[in-house]
């Protein structure tokens, strides 16, 4: 692997101990509906996608895309999981001014989700 791309995946990397860091803050109650999606992160790590993916959060927010970079301009793809409430997720796939799919799903193992993210993996990195 040459330097760039070791250097990407440490960014990926950073990015997804930065957001377990925060999901770990939740774990003192009121967050119940954020336990699955923290498991979904530590399965997708052991699966070695923190390689492929920053991620990020915005409390109910989880972020995936291929960005170097903190933030994302308008023209970067991304998935978006919100969680509505305990096993209640829209799954949101765009850029800044697309949507490309955009559905409900009850579980995060949900094939269409997996698919998604092969997707967003098959994108450019910037």
């Amino acid at each position: 692997m040459d330097s760039r791309s070791t250097e990407i995946t440490k960014r990926f990397q950073d990015s997804w101990e930065e957001t377990q860091r925060t999901f770990d803050l939740f774990d003192n109650g009121g967050f119940e509906r954020l336990k699955p999606v923290k498991k979904f992160i530590a399965y997708l790590k052991e699966k070695g996608e923190d390689n492929h993916f920053r991620i990020g959060t915005s409390l109910y927010r989880l972020i995936f895309s291929r960005s170097v970079e903190r933030g994302l301009r308008d023209d970067q793809k991304r998935i978006i999981i919100d969680t509505i409430a305990l096993n209640d997720y829209e799954i949101i796939f765009s850029n800044g001014f697309n949507k490309y799919r955009e559905y409900r799903i009850s579980n995060l193992n949900d094939e269409r989700l997996t698919k998604l993210l092969e997707t967003l993996n098959g994108t450019f990195v910037d």
